[in-house]
């Protein structure tokens, strides 16, 4: 229930929460550093390393400026901490002494650097680089702000010539010849040295404890340009040679404490984009493979949903001190939580509660953690956990905000759908609620489709809620957090069993909340929630008002505009454009535009390369040569990325469409 005595949340509140992740143990286990992102007054993002001494209340504040700052990475002997920072202009890496001074510039490469980590013996420190194939690592400069404008400027008046299937992502947009490779530094004699060299993006997993062997990800197949794989490699630092390890899709790769097995989560796509990951162990020696999550049907990671996460922090898995266990998140029923296995398979529950545990930090010698852990009325804090129960929380993040701000605990319920699986969802009552009044109704639905909605916080639907709005979220099949067997169900059926899953729960909270005006009933979601939003509408006049977003209206022009396309589609649907094109159109919302009577905001970001914008023009003007009641946002520079990370100012404009939307309509 709200608290009547608090304001109500705004939509420009985002620029007053704090968001925090990346937390790391100092390596005698005393202290940790995590990184603290905020929207400073010039409306921009700005990130800074902070750092806790677990006997003390408060923590230190290690960096400054209107700059980002990130992935602060300690030496093994605790004395220094590297870190990428943008203060030079693109990010680089730096260094800090743990024990007072000003950080110093340790690479200038020309297109930045990031993502460092030390070697098990403390001389050396492996980071990413974007680099050209005849580039010379030791001859890196960064261009001056003035220079790269100079250069963007000049590329743009010439033409774009694209010889690759995959050769956009709406993360970086269009690719260049520039690749990934990894970069060793020396830190006693400061040289450079180049480890990968193909034509491929490679993504540092580790480095063994004799420093002589990485472990990195790549796609370093004949047919990369074909195939959606990230297959784990080793390379031998002294004969150069690079084993291949996997065939399908593998993360998260660490070396045991004594460097004879790896551990990594991943899979083959036996279910498609749908697959669940699985926790492997890889033998170095023999390369054989054991599988340790084979009696499991949980989600291994985090795929929680949420507006306000900003910001890496790793979920594992991470091995413990003799090797004998190794520690992960997952996603189950709603929530996440820590786990541990046994290199024989036993699980078992470390920490898991009604909430959002979104990263984790192991001290071997104590056997102690530090959880990062979001709930559905409190955007993020740090805890310790100690002993196995014993939890303590280290911060208190957003305090002056919570105090002042109303937030709404939401209710949990169990909808029946048509076909009698159980369907978990959330309802939030809206802002200063009274017995006996009747209210409008905004059903949320999540993108993905395989993430999941759960127990964490979530701006924009305290936002509805505090506009006067009961707001109903769920996860309807093609969800994580239920087993393989549902997420699964969504594929090929797109507008079936999800349709009626949601239909089943609007009737369920229609049924058992008596102060859900009927009359009033609104439907938003993104992505997928925008293409479930756009099905809805062609399918049914029960909802008075509704705004789809990022959405995909035609499967058939979606194949070979988003950067996922060429095979999402298939993953997802079954077939591809050429294979069956009826398909595809009987899929499509576009079809049944001439059934649309709901009146339908329709949001896009300009830059979004996952569900390009042609996906909204299409709906758009379909509808309007229609006579049909819809209206366009189009967002400028703005990605699929625009409610999670986009630019603050059009985060803000996007809520506020929502509502004006919502409150014209119901």
């Amino acid at each position: 229930m709200s608290d009547d005595s608090k304001r109500t949340i705004t939509a420009a509140d985002i620029t007053q929460i704090e968001v925090f992740s990346d937390p790391k143990f100092t390596p005698d286990g005393s202290a940790y550093t995590y990184v603290s992102t905020v929207i400073n007054d010039n409306n921009e993002y700005e990130s800074h390393l902070f750092f806790q001494n677990l006997d003390e209340d408060e923590a230190k504040q290690w960096t400054f400026g209107d700059v980002k700052n990130s992935s602060p990475r300690f030496s093994p002997d605790g004395k220094k901490i590297v870190f990428e920072s943008n203060r030079s202009g693109l990010p680089q890496l730096w260094m800090l002494n743990t024990d007072g001074g000003e950080a110093w510039q340790l690479t200038t490469f020309k297109n930045g650097t990031g993502n460092p980590n030390w070697s098990k013996d403390g001389r050396y420190i492996i980071f990413s680089a974007s680099l050209d194939a005849d580039d010379d690592v030791q001859k890196q400069n960064e261009q001056a702000k003035e220079e790269r404008q100079k250069e963007a400027e000049a590329k743009k008046k010439q033409p774009l010539v694209i010889k690759r299937l995959d050769h956009k992502s709406d993360a970086n947009g269009f690719h260049d010849n520039k690749r990934a490779q990894l970069i060793l530094f020396d830190t006693e004699n400061g040289d450079f040295s180049q480890l990968t060299k193909a034509d491929a993006d490679h993504a540092f997993q580790d480095i063994s404890p004799d420093s002589n062997t990485v472990l990195l990800a790549a796609n370093l197949n004949e047919d990369a340009d074909y195939e959606n794989t990230n297959d784990l490699f080793l390379f031998n630092r002294s004969t150069k040679d690079i084993t291949k390890l996997t065939k399908g899709a593998y993360h998260s790769a660490s070396f045991s404490p004594n460097g004879d097995k790896i551990a990594c989560f991943g899979h083959e796509y036996t279910y498609a984009g749908a697959t669940q990951n699985e926790l492997y162990i890889f033998d170095v020696e023999t390369g054989v493979r054991t599988c340790l999550s084979e009696e499991w049907d949980i989600q291994l990671g985090d795929v929680m949903i949420g507006d306000m996460r900003l910001g890496n922090s790793t979920t594992g898995p991470v091995w413990s001190k003799d090797g004998d266990r190794l520690f992960f998140i997952a996603s189950d029923f709603g929530a996440t939580g820590l786990y541990q296995v046994s290199l024989n398979g036993d699980l078992e529950v470390l920490y898991k509660e009604a909430n959002h545990v979104f990263g984790f930090s192991y001290y071997a010698e104590s056997e102690s953690f530090i959880l990062g852990i979001s709930t559905p009325t409190n955007p993020c804090n740090f805890y310790q956990l100690k002993n196995g129960s014993e939890l303590k929380r280290l911060t208190n993040a957003n305090a002056a905000f919570l105090e002042e701000v109303a937030i709404t605990e939401p209710e949990t319920l169990t909808v029946t759908a048509e076909d009698g699986w159980e369907i978990q969802g959330w309802l939030l009552r809206p802002y200063g609620f009274e017995e006996g009044k009747k209210y409008p109704f905004v059903l949320e639905i999540h993108g993905g489709p395989h993430m999941m909605y759960g127990q964490s916080f979530f701006h924009e639907m305290q936002l509805l809620a505090a506009k006067g709005y009961v707001v109903l979220y769920t996860n309807p099949r093609g969800s994580y957090g239920y087993g393989q067997q549902f997420v699964d169900a969504v594929r090929s059926d797109y507008g079936g069993g999800d349709y009626t899953d949601l239909m089943s729960a609007v009737d369920y909270a229609l049924g058992n909340y008596s102060f859900i005006d009927e009359t009033r009933l609104g439907v938003t979601g993104g992505s997928y929630g925008g293409f479930m939003t756009n099905w809805i509408v062609g399918h049914t006049n029960r909802f008075k008002a509704a705004v789809t977003q990022r959405s995909i209206s035609n499967w058939l022009s979606f194949y070979g505009v988003s950067d996922i396309g060429y095979f999402f589609t298939k993953w997802e649907l079954g077939k591809n454009l050429m294979e069956d094109p009826e398909k595809l159109w009987n899929f499509s919302p576009l079809k049944y535009a001439e059934n649309v009577e709901t009146p339908l905001l329709i949001l896009h970001g300009e830059q979004d390369y996952r569900c390009p914008i042609e996906q909204g023009e299409q709906l758009f003007v379909t509808l309007k040569h229609l006579r049909k009641n819809a209206e366009f946002v189009r967002f400028p520079d703005s990605s699929h990325e625009l409610s999670r990370s986009g630019k603050p100012e059009m985060r803000i404009e996007r809520l506020n469409h929502i509502c004006r939307w919502f409150e014209e309509y119901l």
